[in-house]
């Protein structure tokens, strides 16, 4: 019966990765439309957010199954906790990476009213940050879940810039003002990806050590 449960739970564990990896394969998508203007490939992205919304229907039953078959305790407990608590942060990660990639679709279609260099940068870090956390789970590292933390910070300072920066343009220009509301959009849909990767890299502990703080 242990080892039933100890499969079932490294089932449950790898949906969990899969679906935060094909999140993952949205964010280049949603760069590729964004940053090239390659509105061709919505409709890509748009398939891989249904995807993950698949994935976490399957996931959400599965745990549920566990948990009334085989009455988990304790750390196997906080395990399928951690899932079922996850699966919402990265299906909201999946609709923000689509969000990003309309708004580009839309921003290609005039003159673009800056170089999204930090937009850029957000989106490159926040892939990384899907990678960290993806091995922290994987391996149980509660040392690299922190450093998934500390990598949010990032994308927060480059959020409050972009912010600063199009205020700027908006007081110079009132033609700038739908355009930079648009981008500001954008950078909001970013940061909130972090956020989400943030609140299930701060259960990684609690989930390895049964401690909360």
């Amino acid at each position: 019966m242990r080892e039933t449960l100890e499969t079932d739970l490294r089932a449950a564990l790898n949906g969990a990765l899969n679906m935060l990896g094909t999140v993952e394969q949205m964010l280049p998508v949603a760069a590729d439309v964004l940053l090239r203007e390659q509105a061709d490939r919505l409709e890509e992205i748009r398939s891989l957010d249904r995807e993950v919304d698949a994935q976490e229907a399957a996931l959400e039953a599965e745990c549920l199954r566990i948990i009334a078959l085989h009455q988990p305790v304790a750390r196997d407990l906080r395990l399928v906790a951690l899932i079922l608590k996850s699966l919402s942060d990265i299906e909201r990660m999946g609709d923000y990476a689509v969000h990003v990639a309309e708004d580009g679709a839309e921003l290609a279609q005039s003159p673009a009213l800056k170089r999204y260099i930090n937009l850029g940068r957000m989106l490159e870090r926040l892939g990384e940050m899907s990678q960290n956390l993806r091995t922290a789970l994987a391996d149980r590292d509660v040392t690299r879940a922190e450093q998934t933390t500390v990598m949010d910070d990032e994308v927060d300072e480059l959020y409050e810039q972009i912010q600063r920066e199009l205020v700027t343009y908006m007081l110079e220009d009132p033609r700038n003002i739908s355009k930079a509301l648009t981008l500001m959009r954008v950078g909001r849909s970013l940061e909130r990806i972090g956020d989400h990767m943030e609140n299930i890299s701060e259960r990684v502990r609690y989930w390895v050590t049964g401690a909360r703080d």
